[in-house]
């Protein structure tokens, strides 16, 4: 893993875009089975018959989808990706054998005045299937800590 990153690091407008990860049915249905129990979740035919027109993941899904590609190829953040708010967007299904990638974006950050060893970063996070549709945005609010001193 490289090197932790810390506030000073990062800039608005820096960018950075995920590995791809693809979503099978087993995916989907264990998911379902933990998270979403719902049968257009959990059985092909019943995905075929819903509003989905296909067996769709959960927008759960898709969000925990984009949490990882966050983690694991977004900047490593000191202390981790901690969320502090902010609001997401379905914009299309998901379905079995999508292929997923993530392209984020800082685009504002904020030293904490009260609590100086922090900021809050805001990061748009936008998944695109392979198709290169636009599945989901996440524009979220992370505690990113600052360099502690003599680091």
């Amino acid at each position: 893993m490289s090197a932790p990153v810390y506030f000073e690091d990062l800039h608005v407008g820096q960018r950075f875009t995920s590995a791809p990860v693809t979503v099978t049915v087993e995916d989907i249905k264990a998911f379902a089975r933990q998270f979403d129990p719902q049968p257009f979740h959990l059985d092909e035919a019943a995905g075929e018959a819903s509003f989905f027109k296909g067996f769709a993941a959960s927008g759960w899904h898709t969000a925990s989808l984009a949490m990882r590609m966050m983690c694991t190829s977004g900047p490593n953040l000191a202390q981790g990706w901690i969320g502090a708010g902010g609001d997401i967007a379905w914009k299309k299904p998901v379905y079995a054998g999508d292929t997923l990638t993530l392209r984020g974006e800082f685009l504002e950050l904020k030293a904490s005045r009260s609590r100086p060893e922090r900021g809050i970063a805001v990061v748009r996070s936008e998944t695109f299937n392979q198709h290169d549709e636009l599945v989901q945005v996440l524009n979220a609010n992370v505690v990113v800590w600052r360099r502690p001193a003599g680091d």
